[in-house]
């Protein structure tokens, strides 16, 4: 790109401050932590490699267009690990214990209706504890949900 860098379009577009953010879906080849952790900070809600293939490709635009997030498969541990191990502990959970639940449920990649599924309530139920974890947390979408789940030890790597 001529003038500017994707993670630079990344904040312009997605980033904390604008108004009215896009869903962007970073496409790379760049699997390097640092470029991932910089997209995500930057507001995008997808990051796949380029040889991923043109499913998740698809998949991750989708999910973006719904609201959700992606990030390649091959990259979530190895970020999900990071956050984990660089975070404090002992931060106050400012959420009830079905928020908790939903937002674990969240960080371990699941969608609404797995997460609905899984903890017994409607798909409307769970989409209100994810408006009101967002509310709480100041949080913009499902991929600072989860960030913020891992960094605050909500979820084990195990």
């Amino acid at each position: 790109m001529p003038r500017l860098d994707g993670l630079e379009v990344t904040r312009a577009l997605a980033g904390p401050g604008v108004a009215d953010p896009l869903p962007v879906v970073v496409v790379t080849t760049f699997d390097l932590d640092e470029y991932v952790y910089g997209a995500l900070r930057g507001g995008a809600v997808g990051f796949v490699l380029k040889d991923a293939g043109p499913a998740l490709l698809i998949e991750a635009i989708r999910s973006a267009h719904a609201g959700d997030a992606l990030i390649s498969p091959s990259i979530t541990l190895r970020l999900l690990r990071h956050l984990t191990a660089s975070a404090p502990a002992g931060l106050p959970n400012p959420l009830s214990e079905r928020e908790t639940e939903v937002a674990r449920a969240i960080a371990r990649g699941r969608i609404n209706q797995e997460t609905a599924d899984e903890l017994f309530i409607s798909v409307s139920t769970a989409k209100g504890h994810l408006s009101a974890i967002q509310t709480k947390l100041d949080l913009r979408n499902r991929v600072e949900v989860s960030a913020w789940a891992w960094e605050n030890h909500l979820v084990d790597s195990g």
